[in-house]
């Protein structure tokens, strides 16, 4: 198999996100979050593996028809926030107002954190909270917080995208990888595991998933302390 033609399956690797996306909005629609969330952890999963893959083949080299980084936007944004944010408000996490509220911050500032140019830190992490509400809603739905609760982490998360604070790129950022790939591993691990058990209030995969989403908002935040901005 030529380099080339490796090149062009990393591009329908990333594409097949857009598969996934539909799968997990079929089993929203139908309230089948266990279902739903099960499909996406299938894409975050697709989505860690396709950026080294396209790096390795050179994707803008040899398949250089298909905008790869174009691409994958469309799938995140099906993904991390179009999906999630219907979950969040059609499940009952945030009805009425605060729901209605949280869907349109939620989208509306995701679709402006995409096109961001400063998006990326010189270290290859995030300059302001991702916009992976594909994993805060998956940890609110396993941890199942007080609507209060809810309502204040989706605000101050949509807030935080927009602020200079640094959150690590789980593949991609250097320092501390030796803990953040595992955490990362772990997190998808368990993640799956509380879909698969349909969030089991007593399931153990409650409190993997607290302790790796911890480490995962927060690390970016504590290289900024310890070793300064642009650390």
């Amino acid at each position: 198999m030529t380099v080339r033609t490796k090149a062009l399956f990393v591009h329908l690797l990333t594409a097949t996100g857009a598969v996934w996306a539909m799968l997990a909005m079929l089993a929203a629609v139908e309230g089948k979050w266990d279902v739903m969330f099960l499909w996406l952890v299938v894409a975050l999963f697709v989505d860690g593996i396709d950026g080294p893959l396209a790096r390795r083949y050179d994707v803008r080299r040899n398949a250089a028809e298909f905008d790869g980084v174009l691409l994958d936007l469309i799938i995140d944004y099906l993904t991390y926030v179009f999906v999630p944010a219907y979950a969040l408000f059609k499940s009952g996490l945030l009805p009425g107002w605060p729901g209605w509220t949280a869907i349109i911050v939620i989208n509306f500032a995701s679709a402006m954190y995409f096109a961001d140019t400063r998006m990326k830190t010189r270290d290859y992490s995030f300059s302001g909270f991702p916009s992976c509400w594909n994993m805060v809603v998956l940890v609110l739905f396993a941890l199942h917080p007080d609507r209060l609760v809810s309502l204040i982490i989706v605000t101050v998360l949509a807030l935080t995208m927009f602020v200079p604070i640094k959150f690590v790129h789980p593949m991609r950022t250097q320092r501390w990888r030796q803990v953040t790939l595992p955490m990362t591993v772990g997190w998808l691990f368990f993640a799956g595991w509380a879909a698969f058990v349909n969030f089991h209030p007593e399931s153990w995969s409650f409190w993997g998933l607290a302790i790796t989403s911890l480490w995962l908002l927060l690390a970016g935040a504590a290289q900024q302390v310890i070793y300064g901005k642009e650390g």
